[in-house]
């Protein structure tokens, strides 16, 4: 496990540069293992800090996939991970010699929800609007209309959770989601507290 100050969600992109003893020998038993492609969940550091240890970490998390791995100088690491599937945390081991849990994975329910193409649309669209209302510019607006979202309905949520103006607590609130719908309701309901926000700023 790398417990995060940061919320990794399934289709997300995560760049990290490992240099912490304890990771280095993540990365390290990750590459050794032939079960599979070298994997490891990812979780928020919900109080604490990063380095060194002693932080409370969420329950909720995602299985980040190793996808291009450079060693470094003085056996550190530089690697690009992507976001394949959420994960629940049962229990947390003990730290030995890196972080440790007792994971399943947790997949969406009703993942196939009918309504849910067409409520993807909408929440993009509602996503330009706030983004206009922030006073970004149309490149930088632009910039994130022509970011990938993916014709899959359910893998969409998640891209939109990412690509919304909104901090790691709602973007984990979005996480935990049970549904598909319920994530975008939640996202609904953070991009009317930005709106509302920047209305207020405006006078």
């Amino acid at each position: 496990m790398f417990p995060l100050g940061s919320v990794l969600l399934p289709g997300g992109v995560l760049p990290l540069h490992v240099f912490e003893p304890r990771y280095r020998q993540l990365v390290i038993d990750c590459l050794a293992d032939d079960d599979g492609p070298p994997e490891f969940g990812v979780t928020l550091i919900e109080r604490g800090w990063e380095v060194g240890g002693g932080d409370e970490r969420a329950t909720i998390g995602t299985v980040a996939r190793m996808i291009d791995v450079r060693a470094l100088p003085d056996g550190r690491y530089a690697l690009i991970a992507v976001g394949t599937r959420r994960l629940r945390v049962n229990a947390w081991l003990p730290d030995d010699p890196y972080p440790l849990a007792d994971v399943d994975d947790w997949p969406d329910e009703e993942p196939d929800a009918p309504r849910l193409p067409t409520r993807v649309a909408e929440l993009r669209a509602r996503l330009d609007a706030v983004l206009a209302l922030a006073g970004r510019r149309d490149e930088e607006i632009d910039a994130v209309r022509t970011q990938e979202v993916s014709p899959d309905a359910l893998l969409a949520t998640y891209h939109l959770a990412g690509l919304a103006p909104i901090g790691p607590a709602d973007r984990y609130r979005a996480l935990c989601a049970a549904t598909p719908l319920a994530r975008l309701d939640l996202l609904a309901e953070s991009l009317d507290d930005v709106e509302a926000m920047l209305r207020f700023q405006r006078g």
